[in-house]
């Protein structure tokens, strides 16, 4: 078996800044701020690390109450956010692929996301994209995006009955964090420039494969061995 863990934003898909404007919305109900972000890091990250270093923009201590109280107004205003109009897209070839991937007898499909749970739901949800994926890892999990893959692979052998060797993981992702993450664990990498990444800048990180996108289906059926 292999297990295939993608990332959500800009692998799956472009929510168009629904996440972004979700957090800023949520982050000035609940501290009356004027909600500014500040230079904070979206790509490749965990939404809990993403939420201490805005906290920390506005000198204000991080708590396991303050995290859970900012979820809840976020995933309210993402589901807002998500069906407004605007540039909100499933990116190329991930609509062909993902039947043809759940077809395949040998193989399993999982997230490896740095969104929390509910957020990640709500994404993949309005993009009816949500049900493909059985097995994930997630922000709930641990901030830290190493330790993701393992998590992810003990879900899958608990969920199939089944060991598996971490060379036939495969992480699948847009940004050299993505590619970064899966090295600890010793699984394969495979990144896809569809994000604020580079090809250049992703091929310094030393994938194991390179796409500039997803859309020649066969090309990437044909990698999973």
């Amino acid at each position: 078996m292999k297990l295939l863990l993608f990332d959500i934003d800009m692998t799956l898909v472009d929510t168009g800044g629904a996440g972004r404007m979700a957090m800023v919305k949520a982050f000035h109900e609940l501290f009356g701020a004027d909600g500014e972000l500040g230079d904070v890091s979206f790509a490749g990250r965990t939404d809990t690390l993403i939420l201490r270093d805005v906290l920390g923009v506005h000198d204000i201590r991080w708590t396991r109450e303050v995290e859970h109280d900012f979820q809840q107004r976020y995933f309210v205003h993402l589901q807002e956010e998500i069906v407004k109009p605007g540039s909100r897209a499933i990116k190329p070839g991930i609509a062909e692929l993902l039947p043809l991937l759940r077809q395949r007898p040998d193989c399993a499909l999982g997230l490896l996301t740095g969104n929390w749970r509910e957020g990640a739901r709500i994404k993949l949800q309005h993009f009816g994209l949500y049900d493909f994926f059985r097995v994930g890892a997630f922000s709930d999990d641990s901030a830290i995006r190493s330790d993701l893959p393992k998590i992810a692979a003990a879900r899958f052998c608990q969920l199939w009955q089944q060991d598996i060797s971490p060379q036939n993981v495969f992480v699948i992702g847009d940004t050299p964090l993505d590619v970064a993450c899966a090295k600890p664990f010793g699984a394969r990498t495979i990144a896809v420039a569809t994000g604020s990444s580079s090809k250049s800048q992703l091929e310094a990180a030393s994938p194991d494969y390179i796409f500039q996108d997803l859309s020649d289906v066969q090309a990437f059926l044909k990698m999973i061995v």
